[in-house]
């Protein structure tokens, strides 16, 4: 069981260097007294901010700087590169989208994946 995830929630990137915070697209359901997320609050820069700065070079920017720098890791900017929407920790469903659980994580296009770290709240569980 795990807990319902909602806007202001804290996450961390397997390869990002500082943790990134949700924003939930759907103000009507309340969890704890914020806006509960779903499984479909994956869009970059909308409603998953940047982790910091990237620490791989399977970015394409990370790996242009590291070239750059003679082999150097360069970590840059991140730039969220979600791939679908969040699996492994599904709620019940909020207009018709499975609510996002702190179990949930959510894969990026450059190999590491994001996992909750602090839901928002603590009063409801799923």
């Amino acid at each position: 069981m795990g807990i319902a995830v909602v806007s202001g929630a804290t996450y961390v990137c397997s390869f990002g260097t500082a943790p990134g915070t949700l924003k939930a697209a759907k103000a009507g359901v309340l969890a704890g007294g914020m806006p509960a997320a779903t499984i479909s609050d994956a869009v970059p820069l909308a409603s998953v901010s940047p982790c910091g700065l990237c620490t791989t070079v399977s970015n394409p920017l990370v790996a242009s700087a590291t070239a750059a720098a003679l082999g150097v890791l360069t970590p840059q900017p991140c730039v969220p590169a979600p791939v679908g929407t969040w699996i492994g920790g599904k709620g019940p469903l909020i207009s018709g989208t499975p609510g996002l659980s702190s179990e949930a994580k959510l894969l990026c296009s450059y190999g590491g994946s994001l996992t909750i770290v602090f839901p928002g709240q603590t009063k409801v569980l799923y």
